[in-house]
Formats: structure tokens, C-alpha cells, sequence
């Protein structure tokens, strides 16, 4: 027998689900039956997401100035609620937890209105506006960059950090090891499918400008789009260099794990990863975000030292051999963005998560929390 059903709101994209399908397993282990409400998007996440029953409720986001587009959305947000009430009303959950992404509003609005203890998770160090809609209403917000002690809900907002994957808290048990002078160097560069095609044509250029020498040394993981992936492996054949270059890398916390240097995009999840097994990284942000959220990502973990950013526009090819040619050079200072890295790491997000959702649906208060630290 189940200590009761908590249900978790999530938009229908790995960015919203991944860190509620962590939280999801920590509540199971804990004796919660746990049920997820989400869109259709999400059913190729069904296999992995350990939920008792997977619930979809129509919902809408309200991009468009077109009337009509308006109208369409707002009547499918209204029976969106209409379903959410009647779900909340059968299953009876003790709380309701949102992930973020536009299918959270239904069933955040109607759990709020009848009464469930509610909180939100926010990814980034900018809250989206789904979340930004809802947080007026829920009891905690609960952020992975967000900063406590400021902004307009700073009364209830605890940074807890972004849960991560079983197989990177297993990676960020690996100490970094300095690659000195001579050494393979390990350099690792990913990014979303924008970001793998920018990094697909910056990466090979820059390295082209090294000398031989430090080529080298230089042993490469790369993400790739599959439609760059010819170009791509056509220009590191020109340059003697055989590289690991996919589209997908199931061992990438073990990779990341071995690296000396990562360059990435700075989502909420990458910089998580990145700085929970502490590897130096150079973050290059999405320019193109609606609400710059990878930039305020990017620059929380650069306030403590452990990664430098640069905006896609200054990296040039000849700025980034640069920064290559300097990381080949100084490993100690490496070590020490390593070291920094993994200091602002949060490896016990999602305990910390649980033990909130615990305490709301125990009708607990928020106090107990403000203050602590994963």
C-alpha cells in the first residue's frame, strides 16, 4: 500500500520531463504512487518515466497575435482545466508538482483552485513563462539557478539545483586529471541540434588553426547533426584526425567524465551535468532564446569559476583556436574551473526535491528549507 499519489506536471520534451522522471523515482523509492500528467509529445518518454498512470490533458500555449488562433487556444486551455478538475477530483493526489512548458498550466490552475498543495521546479536561472504564470498561485518554487532572497517570490523560492541522471552522479565519483604537457588531451563539445550545427562548423576550423603538435594531442567526442556528419568527417580527415563525431552518445556522462574540456551550450541540464562531475567547460548560450535563459544559466556558473562564456557572435573560429591553444598549456588552471565547477554542483537535487514535496503534502511550510543547501 502507497503512502498516497503525488502528481507531476510536465510539458512533453526531455528538458521538462528528465528532471521529473528523477524525482519521480526518489518519491517511488519512498513509498508514493506517482502519476504524471503531461501532452502527447511525451509518449516517447513513456517507457523510461516511472509513473503508475501517464495522463494526458489538452492544453495550449498563446503565441499568436491572430484572433482566431487566440480564440482556439483559450477554449482548448478552458477544457484543459475542466479535465485537470475532474482528474485532480479522481485520483486525489496529495500534491501537485509543475515542471515547466506550457501542458503544466491546466493542472497546476486546477489543483491551486481546489485546494492541493502545489509547488513548481524551474530549470533556469530565467523562470519561463508558463512557470512565471503559475507562481503566484503555487506554495514553493523550487529553482535550479533561480536565486533565493530575490525577485518577487523570493519568500518562497528555494534553489535547489536540477536533478540529474543515475549515470552522471555515478560519473561525478571520477577525479579530474590534468592532461600535461605532451598528453592526450580529451575535449568533448555537444550542444542541442542549433547548437551541434554551429559547433560543427566552428570546431574543425579552429582546429585547424592549431599547430600540428597540439592537434594532436587532441583526442575529440563530437555531437553532430546526421546531416553534418559527411562535412564534418570530411574536414578532420583533412586534418589527419579521427574523431568520435554522432548525432546521439549514450555514454556521455562517462565521457564528460573523462574530459579536460567541454564546450557546450549552457541549458539548465548541461550546466547541471556539467558542474555535478566538474569538468571545465567554455559555454557558448543559444542566441537565439526567447527569454536568454541560456545566458543566465551560463553566467551562474562563471560567478564561481568554473567555465568561461562566450557569445556565438565573438566566437570566431580564430578566438576559439585561441582558447584551445591556452587550455593545451595551462592545465593547472583547468583543475581549478574542475574544482570550482564541482563545487557549484547540486548532486542531491532531487533529495532535496522529495523531501519538499514531503513536507507541502504533509502541509508543512516552507521555512524548514530556506537556507539549506544540496
Amino acid at each position: 500500500m502507497t503512502k498516497g499519489i503525488i502528481l507531476l506536471a510536465a510539458g512533453g520534451t526531455g528538458g521538462h520531463l528528465f528532471p521529473a522522471e528523477a524525482l519521480a523515482h526518489e518519491l517511488k523509492a519512498r513509498g508514493y504512487s506517482v502519476h504524471l500528467v503531461t501532452d502527447s509529445r511525451a509518449e516517447r518518454f513513456a517507457g523510461k518515466f516511472p509513473a503508475d498512470e501517464i495522463h494526458v490533458v489538452p492544453s495550449a500555449t498563446i503565441g499568436s497575435k491572430n484572433p482566431v488562433a487566440v480564440a482556439k487556444s483559450l477554449f482548448k486551455l478552458w477544457t484543459g482545466l475542466r479535465a485537470a478538475r475532474k482528474l485532480i477530483g479522481r485520483i486525489k493526489p496529495l500534491a501537485v508538482v509543475g515542471f515547466g512548458g506550457y501542458p503544466t498550466v491546466p493542472p497546476l490552475l486546477a489543483a491551486t483552485g481546489l485546494g492541493v498543495p502545489s509547488m513548481i521546479h524551474e530549470q533556469n536561472a530565467v523562470m519561463g513563462r508558463a512557470n512565471k504564470a503559475l507562481a503566484k498561485r503555487v506554495k514553493v518554487i523550487a529553482g535550479g539557478f533561480l536565486p533565493e532572497g530575490a525577485g518577487a517570490y523570493a519568500d518562497k523560492t528555494v534553489t535547489t539545483g536540477n536533478p540529474v541522471r543515475p549515470a552522471v552522479l555515478a560519473a561525478a565519483n571520477t577525479p579530474y586529471q590534468p592532461s600535461l604537457e605532451g598528453q592526450p588531451f580529451n575535449l568533448v563539445v555537444f550542444g542541442g541540434s542549433q547548437g551541434a550545427q554551429f559547433f560543427s562548423r566552428a570546431i574543425p576550423t579552429a582546429l585547424s588553426l592549431l599547430d600540428e603538435s597540439e592537434r594532436n594531442r587532441i583526442v575529440l567526442t563530437q555531437q553532430a547533426r546526421p546531416e553534418d556528419q559527411d562535412q564534418v568527417g570530411s574536414c578532420f580527415a583533412k586534418l589527419k584526425m579521427s574523431p568520435d563525431v554522432s548525432a546521439f552518445f549514450p555514454d556521455m556522462a562517462e565521457r564528460l567524465a573523462s574530459a579536460h574540456l567541454v564546450i557546450c551550450r549552457s541549458g539548465a541540464s548541461t550546466v547541471s551535468e556539467v558542474s555535478v562531475i566538474g569538468r571545465p567547460s567554455i559555454l557558448v548560450p543559444y542566441p537565439y532564446a526567447l527569454d536568454h535563459d541560456q545566458a543566465a544559466n551560463a553566467a551562474a556558473l562563471v560567478a564561481t569559476g568554473g567555465a568561461e562564456v562566450v557569445s556565438q557572435a565573438e566566437l570566431s573560429p580564430e578566438r576559439l583556436a585561441e582558447k584551445l591553444k591556452a587550455a593545451l598549456h595551462e592545465p593547472e588552471r583547468l583543475a581549478k574551473m574542475a574544482e570550482a565547477a564541482r563545487q557549484a554542483g547540486r548532486p542531491h537535487a532531487t533529495t532535496l526535491l522529495a523531501d519538499m514535496v514531503v513536507a507541502i503534502a504533509g502541509a508543512q511550510g516552507i521555512a524548514q528549507f530556506k537556507g539549506v543547501r544540496a
